[in-house]
């Protein structure tokens, strides 16, 4: 699977500081340099948020590829709306859209419309209770390699930029004559985890959209196309409030209009939440809404504005949108291409070997390892934990000696018991009542 986040070795240091965040422990520091297991990366971007020299980059489409075909359509994530300061009108924007190069423009939104009305007419799809939402690849993707068990939970729908896409390619050619193929359809994502999924989503059995640009890029091209716009002469094309809403949490849950729901956001609080789903702590709930950025898709890595800041202006600009009720042919039309073409399916990421006997004992060699460890959780080793240190051992990803600890212990072999501390950073120093060879006299608790 191709990744969109991806390192700049020239400018990585090693700091650490992206192992300590990365929700799936999946990067590693070897050699000085971060690297990434990719087959535990949920594209979530946390690391390219935290990363102090900007060595973890986003892989995006580029505004060359529109030259590819002869109809391009933009496929908005309703999270631009709110990067920019003033905004009064929807339209503005979209109409700015096709100023930098788009013949036309599908609102994400408007799907989503749909998608929620077809929902709410659905009498049940055998989906166990409680049911999560499927709308944040990087929650899908989390499921699929850490809660193998919740996925008869996660809803079988694709997501509104994917029935979108669809919707767009399919109302196009019908409008123009082309061919399909002729006719490029790109989405305006927040997030890493939407360029993924639009290469390779994860319910459908082939990718409906040519490519995937940066809410942040698409800001930029905007500016100045937005202002030299005729405001008296707009073409209307905004959907209505409820499709905006799923821009921040809760936004999808009020759309459908479900009564018992809970809405979370922030990885860490959305992995906290499927542990409880998985230990059967959550009876009562409905339907899950999960999205990995704070506050939904308006705190995605590819945004421009903060996300508390974009769910005020978001807000404003909702209250001057009229509802939208879909039409019946609408309706039919969406039922159709609605459902998934592809199941998610378990990931074996954390699998020790596929052989059950080596799996335990490669499990007790981690075990009887990680006890000799310290469990600070320092990072000096390269690894986000005591525990992955101990597997990248056992799986021959890291030596021993990779523990500033473990070359402790074999200095204070080699030199005596009274110096051998004297070789580490202060921090990792044992604490002394009084002087210790060579170290300098540590004040005591007086």
């Amino acid at each position: 699977m191709r990744h969109s986040v991806a390192l700049n070795i020239k400018k990585c240091r090693g700091c650490t500081t992206c192992i300590k965040s990365c929700p799936t422990e999946a990067i590693r520091v070897r050699s000085g340099k971060a690297t990434i297991l990719p087959n535990r990366c949920i594209d979530c971007g946390t690391c390219l948020q935290v990363c102090p020299h900007q060595a973890v980059q986003s892989i995006r489409s580029e505004f060359y590829i529109l030259k590819r075909f002869q109809y391009n359509i933009a496929v908005p994530d309703p999270a631009l709306y709110a990067q920019f300061h003033h905004l009064d009108d929807i339209d503005i924007v979209l109409n700015g859209l096709l100023s930098i190069g788009f013949d036309d423009v599908y609102e994400s939104a408007a799907a989503a419309e749909l998608l929620a009305d077809c929902l709410d007419h659905r009498t049940g799809d055998g989906t166990l209770k409680p049911e999560i939402s499927p709308a944040c690849p990087a929650v899908v993707r989390l499921i699929c390699i850490r809660f193998p068990d919740l996925l008869g939970h996660i809803a079988p729908v694709i997501t509104p930029l994917e029935l979108a896409a669809i919707l767009a390619r399919r109302r196009a050619a019908e409008a123009t004559g082309l061919p399909p193929d002729e006719i490029g359809v790109f989405t305006i994502v927040p997030c890493t985890s939407q360029v993924t999924a639009a290469a390779a989503p994860e319910g459908l059995k082939r990718q409906v959209v040519d490519g995937a640009f940066a809410i942040r890029d698409i800001y930029l091209a905007l500016l100045e196309p937005m202002r030299q716009l005729d405001m008296d002469n707009l073409k209307p094309m905004a959907a209505g409030a409820a499709g905006v809403s799923w821009a921040f949490a809760g936004g999808e849950a009020l759309s459908r209009r479900d009564k018992n729901y809970i809405a979370v956001d922030g990885i860490n609080n959305v992995i906290r939440m499927l542990e409880e789903i998985e230990d059967g702590r959550m009876p009562e709930a409905d339907f899950i809404e999960l999205r990995a950025c704070t506050q939904g898709c308006l705190g995605g890595c590819l945004n421009v504005e903060n996300p508390f800041t974009a769910k005020m202006r978001l807000k404003g600009l909702m209250t001057g949108l009229p509802p939208v009720l879909p039409r019946a042919d609408e309706r039919a039309e969406v039922n159709d291409i609605l459902d998934y073409t592809k199941k998610p399916e378990f990931l074996p990421t954390f699998q020790l070997d596929s052989n059950r006997r080596r799996a335990m004992e490669k499990m007790r060699a981690i075990q009887k390892l990680e006890e000799q460890l310290p469990g600070l959780r320092c990072g000096s080793c390269g690894a986000p934990s005591c525990r992955a240190f101990a597997e990248d051992v056992v799986m021959g990803r890291a030596s021993e000696d990779d523990c500033i600890f473990k070359v402790r212990e074999r200095m204070q072999h080699m030199a005596g018991k009274s110096v051998a501390d004297g070789y580490l950073p202060a921090p990792f120093r044992r604490r002394l009542d009084d002087t210790c060879g060579d170290l300098p006299p540590l004040l005591d608790d007086r």
